[in-house]
């Protein structure tokens, strides 16, 4: 049976295994992904969130859900990633927490395929933002000094100059001080925005998506295109740099139009709200570059079953190897967008079948997109290890192709050595 939440563009030959049967006991033998995780004292995880343990205690107890800390609310949620893949992996070797089994916890290092880094850098930044970077007082800037000394000098860092390290960066502005001297690693980013190609790049690096802040609508009772009366829906920053200033463009041309949305927003609890309800409430939403290439706005977008119009021309998106993006929302180029009449002409011209298609496929990958304790299969938390695991995978073969000759050469020399003794011993045996 194919997994369900599998694009047009991927069938079960992606994957190891299918994730959506979960197995009774989650082994080595049964996870796609072993994963070693540093120690690292609470002061770089969940001690960040407030977490504080018993006596030499690092890691609560995620038994249950109860004790379980809380990522602090609001907008920085949006970049809590680092939470609940380390939520995850705690859980994998904790009795009676069922969960896909993508990736398990080793206490063996050699025998990992990936080797996780707990450090909350999104939160460490959040939280340390308003003093500046280049102040010795920042404690995000000390935490990055820290992890660097304490990384390089491990023999796991030494074995691989770090190359099967995985390393969570996905707020844009996160890890700012460290990310080129640990350029080596795996990163999870929310895109290569702020990255030049020689640190961050779609060849190494994962890009995972944002946690929705709006609220998620049920499959059931999503609004149909008949109940959405607005047409497009926008709300958020309209004055942005580099590539964001196509939404100021954008306002200029939409404003007057009567059945389109596009108003200024604060990422405040009031602003939240109202984007909630316009989404829902909504056939289109805008997902515009802002100062990055990406934004929440297109998982918020998803989750309210809103037909995503995409205008970011340099975006990266989660899991485009295996989701296809084209089967649910629309994507258009910057140059076009800001033609006058081109873009709501473009959108006017979508015939209801067509939206109600789209419609009905994002009510079916919604799930891919959530961020969930404990995990599901075919949630974000798992799609994430999938990819991870495509990844490394994908070096794997790369590697074997580059030793393929040496390799075969060698299986050859030693099937050679291997005849010549055989040869010896019964030549020996007939001599005596």
């Amino acid at each position: 049976m194919s997994p369900p939440f599998v694009g047009s563009s991927c069938n079960e030959s992606c994957f190891k295994s299918n994730p959506i049967e979960t197995p009774t006991v989650c082994d080595q033998k049964h996870a796609l992904l072993k994963v070693f995780m540093y120690d690292l004292p609470s002061e770089f995880h969940f001690g960040l969130i407030g977490w504080k343990g018993y006596g030499k205690q690092i890691w609560p107890n995620v038994s249950y859900l109860s004790r379980i800390p809380v990522y602090p609310g609001g907008v920085s949620g949006q970049h809590s990633i680092e939470y609940w893949l380390t939520l995850d992996l705690l859980s994998s070797v904790t009795p009676n927490v069922s969960r896909p089994c993508s990736a398990i916890l080793v206490q063996n290092s050699s025998q990992a395929d990936v080797i996780f880094v707990p450090f909350f850098s999104s939160w460490s930044y959040n939280r340390n933002c308003k003093i500046r970077l280049t102040n010795e007082n920042n404690m995000d800037r000390v935490l990055q000094k820290r992890l660097m000394e304490y990384l390089i000098g491990t023999k796991e860092w030494k074995r691989s100059a770090g190359k099967d390290h995985l390393i969570m960066a996905h707020h844009p502005s996160s890890l700012r001080l460290a990310r080129r001297y640990l350029r080596s690693a795996m990163f999870v980013l929310a895109d290569f925005g702020r990255y030049p190609t020689r640190i961050a790049n779609i060849n190494k690096d994962i890009i995972a998506p944002y946690k929705h802040v709006v609220k998620r609508l049920n499959a059931s009772n999503s609004p149909s295109f008949e109940e959405r009366p607005v047409l497009v829906f926008f709300q958020g920053g309209i004055h942005r740099k580099d590539g964001g200033k196509i939404r100021r463009i954008l306002y200029d041309l939409l404003k007057d139009e009567n059945d389109v949305h596009f108003t200024f927003g604060k990422p405040s609890p009031d602003g939240v709200r109202a984007s909630s309800i316009g989404m829902a409430s909504s056939k289109f939403c805008l997902s515009i570059a802002g100062d990055t290439p990406s934004s929440n706005r297109l998982f918020d977008a998803i989750v309210s079953h809103c037909v995503p119009v995409i205008i970011s021309d340099h975006i990266e998106l989660p899991f485009e190897d295996v989701v296809d993006y084209s089967e649910f929302a629309i994507f258009v180029r910057a140059t076009d967008a800001s033609k006058k009449g081109y873009l709501v002409k473009l959108i006017r011209g979508v015939q209801r079948e067509k939206w109600i298609e789209m419609w009905r496929r994002l009510k079916q990958i919604a799930q891919h997109f959530e961020y969930e304790y404990p995990s599901k299969p075919g949630d974000a938390v798992d799609m994430i290890w999938q990819a991870i695991h495509r990844k490394v995978s994908s070096k794997g073969s790369k590697v074997a192709r580059r030793n393929r000759y040496r390799m075969s050469q060698k299986f050859l020399n030693a099937h050679k050595t291997a005849q010549v003794s055989t040869f010896s011993r019964i030549g020996a045996l007939l001599t005596s």
